[in-house]
């Protein structure tokens, strides 16, 4: 689904990653681990496409076509889908429209997708206008329903979310990922028996989200590179292993 390779990063004349190797599976999640300030967002926005993020090295195969220097419409089209941890107030557009324009001319009921996250008496608002950090995801959670994307890149989706929302958010995530476990009773059969090709890019600073998701494998980055070796890891054992010691053990990995 997703291949980096050897991808070097610069954002305002820094370099930021330092030769990022990374493969995701059709069907497989994948959890990201690190301190604030160690690249995990500038991987996602640069894998999105966002100006700013200078691809000076490497390249980013997305379905076996490289998608380096394309647009972010461009990527999206495609299949590529992200939650962003601090997501712009948009002033002008309602809820509603959004979800619908997510789904790229695609049939959607607008008001069944909002039920499962709770977020009916949102739709009318102006985009994030006064949203509390747990409304703000579940919006995110919403359009990604609709726009229903191959691969889903996920910026800390715990950050801003009281216990109340984390479950919900939690379960949804899980639903987007696997498309067998939906957060509500409404799920049909159909959904139920669709195989699941959908791969995730989760990256996390709590691993609060892994109370809820069967993530596949994991890796740690720590000034921007990647500390684990490419050996399947189990995202748990290196949760344990950050609880215990913290993430300036991955120095000595990198030494």
């Amino acid at each position: 689904m997703l291949r980096i390779e050897n991808l070097h990063v610069r954002v305002g004349g820094k370099e930021v990653l330092k030769g990022i190797n990374l493969a995701i599976e059709e069907g497989e999640t994948f959890i990201l681990f690190g301190p604030n300030g160690s690249g995990k967002t500038t991987l996602l926005m640069t894998l999105m496409g966002f100006s700013g993020y200078e691809v000076t090295e490497g390249r980013i195969l997305f379905k076996g076509e490289d998608i380096t220097h394309l647009p972010v419409y461009e990527r999206a089209r495609r299949g590529i889908g992200m939650s962003f941890q601090r997501p712009p107030t948009i002033h002008g557009l309602k809820t509603r429209d959004l979800v619908r324009l997510c789904a790229r001319g695609r049939e959607v009921d607008v008001e069944t997708l909002a039920r499962r996250v709770h977020f009916e008496t949102f739709l009318d608002r102006d985009i994030n206008a006064g949203f509390s950090g747990g409304e703000i995801k579940r919006s995110e959670l919403l359009q990604l329903m609709a726009q229903d994307p191959s691969l889903v890149l996920f910026d800390e989706p715990e950050s801003g979310v009281d216990l109340e929302n984390m479950a919900l958010i939690g379960r949804t995530v899980r639903a987007l990922l696997d498309k067998t476990a939906d957060p509500s009773p409404e799920v049909s059969m159909r959904d139920l028996r669709r195989r699941n090709t959908t791969s995730g890019l989760i990256i996390t600073h709590t691993g609060y989200i892994l109370d809820y998701v069967n993530a596949d494998r994991g890796q740690v980055m720590y000034q921007g590179v990647l500390c684990c070796d490419t050996r399947p890891t189990r995202p748990r054992d290196i949760l344990d292993h950050i609880s215990k010691y913290g993430y300036k053990e991955c120095i000595r990995c990198l030494n």
